[in-house]
């Protein structure tokens, strides 16, 4: 197979009219000379840190959909699936993956659960970590979010990262703010990424500390333009990740939408792809091909490279997306899950209560982080209740692994005006987190979930409409394009019920999170993500 037209050669910083030919999957030749086609070919992009559960594909549906913007492969950190069925989990995502082409690098997960301040289905102690990073399929530790447990010098954190040095794997942080002193002990334990940065001047003092940081632009956390001038001088240690990416942002674009903006910002092109193609590959120590003699042929044809509009994209030599096309195939799998929880009723979301004044987590469109703010409350016939016009509503988090009770807060910006939404895809250990105006139809919704063992839905005054997710209660057995559509239409029912924020389901899905700051939700209450301890939600 020869493939002509301009090629760009980003290790060497220049494009040249010439053909590649290609021989059992691989790159033989890279001759030089004219032709009239006037596309370019350039190495295939990745994304350096997704959690694939996040697009609520499977990893044979994901790979369908991101070759079509010219991604050959991710760097995918499976903790999501993990928090609910561990190792099983991890290794369900790896064989599903296998059954393609694209090039999936999975991370063995180094917080499950995230914490132990809530309830997940699973736990992968530093035992479960050794056998899993003894598997060659499992590339690096993925992210540890644990920060304050690296701080403390925690044990069992310090024997995951241990495990990480012994099998010669890379470590992947996550210290959202952590900045000073207690950034330096972190990285001095061996972890050298971070995703989470969200000012300059604290991607700044990271680079500057050896740390590779990640522009991280996804369905909820949008840090670009925080971090983009950043690359004309440090592009040598940064990459570009999504981290979560919805089905309906998928199908609109993935890494190459990256470029696209960043040359749109003046930034240099060259130094632009080496952060998209080149970097995690020397990173992560990628199987992916550079474009070079001898490299697997892992590449993208594009129509031009402002706009980063991929015509084809070949990984392996196998032309897996043509012209609109995907070539990769269905895969068959099982349906494995874990969620054991019966129906609710509108009483277990009621709050007894007297105080004037409430913790309620503001949450902040396209972030991950909150801010505690003190709120007046609203209260009828000794409950605590949703006030549509503070905009202060009631959130909940129902344990899915078994029958507890609710935990109960109260939380503002999601400018619901009427009924609920709720999911099972609550980050990390995916309880069931639902937001509405009243006990009955926040019980309406997570019924809903449980109905279905997993999905995101919306209860409005008129009509209720639920996504199932069968696997694992956060992933679909659909196709991208049905899953996608559904999705939108969610996505649209809730804004048409009030909701202003960009992404309200992905917005949701963390305010359980607890390893980001400030407040957040778990299912055994109210968490403070600052000094990481549980807080009140009544103010004396």
């Amino acid at each position: 197979m020869i493939l002509r037209g301009n090629i760009v050669d980003i290790l060497n910083r220049r494009i040249f009219k010439g053909e590649i030919t290609i021989e059992n999957g691989k790159i033989s030749s890279v001759v030089e000379n004219d032709c009239s086609e006037e596309h370019f070919i350039l190495p295939g992009f990745i994304d350096a840190h997704i959690h694939i559960e996040s697009s609520m594909l499977m990893p044979s549906e994901f790979a369908k959909v991101a070759v079509k913007h010219g991604t050959v492969a991710t760097v995918s950190d499976p903790h999501e699936i993990a928090n609910v069925l561990g190792v099983k989990g991890v290794e369900f995502m790896i064989e599903n993956g296998k059954q393609t082409p694209f090039k999936f690098n999975f991370g063995a997960p180094s917080c499950v659960p995230a914490t132990s301040f809530e309830s997940a289905g699973a736990i992968i102690d530093s035992n479960g970590i050794k056998q899993l990073l003894a598997n060659p399929d499992i590339k690096y530790l993925a992210e540890m979010m644990n920060y304050p447990g690296v701080l403390f010098d925690d044990k069992e954190v310090l024997n995951k990262i241990e495990w990480a040095k012994h099998f010669n794997k890379p470590i992947d942080g996550h210290a959202p703010g952590l900045r000073g002193e207690d950034l330096d002990k972190y990285i001095s334990a061996g972890i050298n990424t971070d995703h989470e940065c969200f000012t300059y001047k604290e991607g700044l003092e990271k680079l500057q500390k050896g740390m590779k940081v990640l522009i991280r632009e996804g369905s909820a956390a949008k840090n670009f333009n925080a971090l983009v001038n950043l690359i004309d001088d440090h592009y040598e240690n940064m990459m570009f990740c999504s981290d979560d990416k919805h089905p309906d942002d998928l199908l609109l674009g993935h890494i190459n939408q990256h470029c696209a903006r960043a040359v749109a910002n003046g930034k240099d092109v060259f130094k632009v792809l080496q952060m998209a193609c080149i970097n995690p590959i020397k990173h992560y120590n990628l199987n992916v091909g550079m474009l070079r003699v001898g490299d697997y042929a892992d590449c993208v044809i594009l129509k031009d490279m402002q706009e980063f509009k991929t015509l084809q994209t070949y990984i392996n030599g196998e032309l897996v997306y043509d012209n609109g096309v995907s070539n990769i195939k269905d895969v068959q799998f099982e349906n494995l899950n874990n969620f054991n929880t019966n129906e609710k009723n509108p009483s277990d979301f009621r709050m007894e209560s007297s105080t004037e004044k409430i913790r309620v987590i503001e949450c902040l469109d396209g972030e991950l982080i909150t801010n505690e703010v003190i709120e007046s409350s609203t209260i009828i016939n000794g409950n605590l209740v949703s006030n549509t016009k503070t905009d202060i509503l009631k959130v909940v988090v129902v344990n899915r692994y078994k029958d507890e009770k609710p935990a109960i807060g109260f939380i503002k910006n999601f400018g619901l005006k009427e009924g609920a939404i709720a999911s099972s895809v609550g980050h990390d250990s995916h309880n069931i987190i639902c937001v509405g105006v009243s006990d009955k139809s926040i019980c309406e919704a997570v019924n809903l979930i449980i109905k279905e063992k997993g999905g995101i839905c919306a209860i409005s005054n008129k009509n209720s409409k639920v996504m199932p997710l069968p696997v694992a209660g956060i992933i679909s057995n659909k196709d991208a394009g049905t899953i996608g559509k559904q999705y939108h239409e969610l996505d649209l029912m809730a804004k048409s019920m009030g909701s202003k924020l960009n992404a309200p389901y992905m917005s949701l899905s963390f305010m359980a999170l607890l390893v980001i700051p400030s407040l957040k939700l778990s299912d055994k209450g109210l968490f403070n993500g600052s000094d990481f301890n549980f807080t009140s939600l009544e103010v004396s």
